[in-house]
């Protein structure tokens, strides 16, 4: 076995896990979907981090690494960083899908993640990306782009609401050059995941006071509470975490290209939605570019890089 074949084996199993957590990711949609008609798209997602949050604080408790105890404050400025990234991202998104339309606002919102987590990896750490990744990247950018297009006709591009989904998309790749840090830096991921999504409920919760939330009170509601926080987000940022401890930031923020193509086969095995022939070659270059982006490292994956000058 050659270098790069060890390479690209020991990158499989945190890539299988990224992609993984983008499939519970993927689920949100489906659930909320299924969830009360009452439900608001802010309420939503100060429920998900909220629940998701304690999860992930009760699985980091559980899980006590070997050596004692954490030393959050080492990590404090990280982990902020992270947590004020994660609370953007999730106020800018659903604030900005409400301008731009739920199908315009992904393309732009999730194609422009790993863009921005590319261009932080070059300034932060001065060293070139692999063509391997950048040819997955474009690929599953512009499959995520044919994804969201089968919706998007017609659609008025409002410049306030792209300007927010774009944000978000800084903001996820804020949030993971955040968290890559601390976990770089020596917390364990699970104490790491912990950290940034308990401070950004703390962020949101006066969402929480706003919002109706009497949906939460009804059995549909519950249950869609307790999978987005417990599954999608408690389960799916301990795979994430995992995944983040051993990959490049770059190459995790494309692999959770997957959650589109997710979210598009549950529409369609559940909800009784139709993919165009568009959509399917959307679903074919985003499988094509994940695995050529699996196999494009761009730096060791646990080197740590000051967030200061």
């Amino acid at each position: 076995m050659t270098m790069r074949d060890a390479g690209s084996a020991s990158r499989l199993a945190p890539a299988i896990a990224v992609i993984a957590a983008s499939v519970l990711f993927g689920t949100t949609g489906t659930a909320q979907a299924l969830g009360p008609g009452s439900t608001t798209g802010l309420g939503v997602g100060a429920v998900r981090l909220t629940v998701g949050a304690a999860t992930l604080a009760a699985l980091a408790l559980a899980r006590r690494p070997a050596g004692g105890r954490r030393r959050w404050r080492s990590h404090l400025v990280a982990l902020l960083i992270g947590a004020v990234a994660v609370a953007a991202y999730h106020l800018l998104w659903f604030a900005g899908l409400r301008r731009t339309g739920v199908a315009l606002g992904t393309i732009v919102g999730i194609g422009s993640g790993p863009v921005f987590a590319g261009l932080i990896h070059l300034v932060l750490r001065r060293t070139p990306l692999s063509r391997s990744w950048t040819a997955g990247t474009a690929l599953t950018v512009a499959g995520a782009a044919l994804l969201g297009a089968r919706g998007a006709g017609g659609l008025s591009a409002d410049p306030l609401g792209l300007a927010c989904v774009v944000g978000a998309g800084f903001g996820y790749a804020v949030y993971a050059e955040g968290a890559k840090h601390a976990i770089a830096g020596g917390l364990d991921p699970a104490g790491a995941m912990a950290g940034v999504f308990v401070m950004a409920a703390v962020l949101t919760g006066p969402v929480l006071l706003v919002e109706p939330m009497s949906w939460l009170l009804t059995p549909r509601g519950a249950a869609l509470g307790l999978h987005l926080g417990v599954v999608t987000l408690g389960l799916g940022y301990t795979l994430y975490g995992w995944g983040l401890h051993r990959l490049p930031v770059p190459t995790v923020v494309t692999l959770t290209l997957a959650e589109p193509v997710a979210a598009a086969l549950l529409g369609v095995a559940v909800l009784g939605e139709r993919l165009d022939p568009r959509g399917w070659i959307g679903v074919a270059l985003i499988t094509v570019g994940l695995s050529l982006a699996v196999r494009g490292g761009s730096e060791p994956a646990r080197e740590a890089v000051p967030l200061t000058p």
